[in-house]
C-alpha cells in the first residue's frame, strides 16, 4: 500500500511539474513587443519579429497568398488578407498565434469570385476596420465594371458600410485621431494634347459642334470623410495631375502627398485638413517618389526617393516643410553600406525605424542612426507593419 502510494504521489509530481513546465515554455514564448510584422516575397506566410528579443514567429494560413496590413489597437490581432493568386481577397483578423481566425466582411449581394476586400486600415480606437471594397458590375449589356468603393465594418466584421458613392476610390488612411479618414478619389477627363501628356482639359465643344472620340484620363484628387460618415469634402482642386500616398503627420494637422502634374514627375505637397486650405508644394524637379511617412514629432517627412538631387538609387531623404527639397532636403540615413531604401515606418514610440533594404528588413535605431538586417534570408517586397502604442505584450492580451 506504501509503495503504490509512492508511485500516485511521483507520478502526480511528474504530472505537475510537466504542466509548470510547459506554462513556463509558453509564458517565455509570449512576444513582448514592440513588434514587426511583414510577409514574405513569395507570400506564403506572416512573420512576427520581437524587437525585444530579436525572436520571431511564422504563421501561415494555407497555401494562399498573405498580405498582412496592420494590428488591432491593443496590438493582440493581426489584420490580413489571403486570396487565390491573383483572385480576390478576403479579409481576416487573427491572434498573434494564428489562432482564432475570423472572416471580417460577409457580403451576399454578389457571387464571391465577383468582390474583394483589399487596403484595410484598423482605426486607432479599434472599433472599426475601413478598406477599399472592390467589386465586379456586370452591367445590362453584359460588359462588367469593375468599382472601388471606401468602405468599413466593425473591428468583430459584419456587413460592409460605404463611406462613398461614386465608384473609383482608393488608399483609406485614418488620423492619429481616429476622427477622421483620407482618401484619394479618382474622376475621368478627356485627354489634352495626347494620350500621354496632362494637360489643360480640351475645351467643351461650342453649340452645334463636335470632337472627334478622344481618350478618357483618370486622375484623383485628395479627400476626406469624418468617421461617423456626416461630414465629406474634397481637399484638392488640381485641373490637371493626379495625386497619391495621402500621409496624416502624427499631430495630426497635415496630410503628406504626392502629386505627379504629368508622368514621371513626381513631387512633395501637404495640406492643412480643413475646408478650403490651400496646398503647399514641397518640391519641384521630377523624381521617383517610392514611399512616405512623417518623423514622430510632425517635424518633415521621411521618403524613399529616386533620381532626387542628383543621385539615382533610391535612399531615404528628410523632406523640410519650409524650403524646397530640391535643394533643402538632406539624406535621412547616410551610409553607402545600406541601399535601395524603400517602406520607412516608425515604431510607436519613435525609437526605432524599420525599412526594406534590397528586399530585406533593416531596423534602425534613431538615437544614434546605427542600423542592422534582422532577416537577411527572408525576403520581402511590402511596407513593415508596428505594433501599437497599445501594445503590451501577448501575456496581456
Amino acid at each position: 500500500m506504501v509503495k503504490r502510494r509512492f508511485w500516485v504521489i511521483l507520478l502526480f509530481v511528474v504530472v505537475l511539474t510537466g504542466l509548470l513546465g510547459g506554462a513556463r515554455l509558453t509564458a517565455q514564448a509570449f512576444l513582448a513587443g514592440p513588434l514587426i510584422a511583414v510577409d514574405t516575397a513569395q507570400q506564403d506566410r506572416i512573420i512576427l519579429y520581437d524587437i525585444n528579443d530579436s525572436s520571431k514567429r511564422e504563421l501561415s494560413f494555407g497555401a494562399r497568398w498573405h498580405r498582412v496590413w496592420d494590428f488591432s489597437a491593443d496590438g493582440c490581432r493581426i489584420l490580413f488578407t489571403l486570396s487565390d493568386g491573383m483572385e480576390m481577397s478576403r479579409l481576416y483578423s487573427a491572434k498573434l498565434d494564428g489562432s482564432d481566425v475570423r472572416e471580417l466582411v460577409q457580403y451576399d449581394e454578389l457571387p464571391p469570385e465577383d468582390w474583394s476586400a483589399w487596403n484595410p486600415q484598423w482605426s486607432p480606437d479599434g472599433s472599426r476596420i475601413a478598406f477599399t471594397m472592390i467589386r465586379d458590375q456586370t452591367r445590362t449589356n453584359g460588359s462588367v465594371e469593375r468599382e472601388y468603393h471606401i468602405a468599413w465594418v466593425d473591428a468583430g466584421g459584419g456587413v460592409p458600410q460605404f463611406y462613398s458613392a461614386s465608384a473609383d476610390e482608393h488608399e483609406p488612411n485614418w488620423s492619429p485621431d481616429g476622427q477622421w479618414l483620407a482618401y484619394i478619389a479618382y474622376d475621368e477627363r478627356v485627354a489634352g494634347a495626347d494620350i500621354y501628356s496632362t494637360a489643360v482639359p480640351t475645351a467643351a465643344p461650342a453649340p452645334g459642334q463636335s470632337v472627334p472620340q478622344q481618350p478618357l484620363l483618370r486622375e484623383a484628387d485628395l479627400w476626406v470623410v469624418s468617421a461617423d460618415g456626416q461630414n465629406k469634402y474634397r481637399l484638392t482642386y488640381f485641373d490637371t495631375g493626379s495625386v497619391r500616398e495621402p500621409r496624416w503627420s502624427p499631430d495630426g494637422l497635415l496630410i503628406g502627398f504626392v502629386y505627379s502634374p504629368s508622368p514621371n514627375n513626381e513631387q512633395f505637397w501637404m495640406i492643412a485638413n480643413a475646408p478650403g486650405a490651400i496646398p503647399t508644394q514641397l518640391s519641384e524637379q521630377w523624381s521617383l517618389i517610392l514611399d512616405i511617412t512623417w518623423l514622430p514629432d510632425s517635424s518633415a517627412m521621411i521618403s524613399s526617393v529616386r533620381d532626387f538631387q542628383d543621385t539615382r538609387d533610391n535612399r531615404l531623404w528628410q523632406i523640410p516643410l519650409v524650403g524646397l527639397a530640391d535643394l533643402d532636403a538632406t539624406v535621412y540615413l547616410n551610409d553607402p553600406a545600406i541601399g535601395y531604401d524603400d517602406y520607412p515606418r516608425f515604431s510607436a514610440d519613435g525609437r526605432w525605424l524599420a525599412l526594406r533594404s534590397a528586399y530585406s528588413l533593416a531596423l534602425v535605431d534613431t538615437t544614434d542612426k546605427t542600423w542592422k538586417l534582422i532577416d537577411e534570408n527572408t525576403l520581402g517586397n511590402t511596407p513593415p507593419v508596428w505594433s501599437p502604442a497599445g501594445f503590451t505584450g501577448e501575456a496581456n492580451c
